[in-house]
């Protein structure tokens, strides 16, 4: 699918964890990350980095939408309850889940379609290629950067800062 140019981050909505349907233009006006998780991965701690930024930042109109993934070595087996559930209690997460989704493929979500193609990875590569590929949004809602699993999210929070 090629998006048109009036086409943004606001364009697009997903079903949170439980179910509901939520637009991303409910974000409008936020700086927001979009993050693909996975609760057996090597990169699984990083929910808790994620969880504390959002906590320093979130009243100055910080964003996080986590979505679950299972497409890298089965590492999110759970279903959508169980996700939450290891969630809540390991991390005590309290930023928007959604519910399970595929990131890469013929069934690729229409939202992170968007995503890898507005900010392509490394060598140009559109395809994420493990849990924990960050993307953050302006509060335009335009995707200014898409950051490897490797990236640390507390070494995002310059980042961050700035666009807030």
């Amino acid at each position: 699918m090629i998006f048109g140019g009036n086409m943004n981050f606001y364009n697009f909505k997903a079903n949170a964890i439980d179910g509901q349907e939520i637009q991303m233009s409910d974000y409008q006006g936020k700086v927001v990350m979009v993050v693909n998780t996975a609760s057996e991965c090597g990169f699984t701690p990083q929910y808790g980095e994620i969880q504390e930024l959002y906590e320093k930042y979130r009243d100055r109109g910080f964003e996080v939408l986590a979505f679950p993934c299972n497409q890298f070595l089965n590492q999110e087996k759970g279903s959508n309850n169980e996700i939450k559930l290891f969630c809540d209690a390991r991390f005590k997460t309290t930023f928007q889940l959604f519910e399970k989704v595929d990131v890469k493929g013929s069934e690729i979500h229409p939202l992170y379609e968007y995503l890898t193609t507005s900010v392509p990875g490394i060598f140009n590569s559109i395809n994420i290629k493990w849990n924990f590929t960050k993307f953050i949004i302006d509060r335009k809602g335009e995707v200014v950067r898409r950051y490897s699993p490797i990236k640390k999210p507390m070494d995002m929070e310059p980042d961050i800062s700035a666009l807030l």
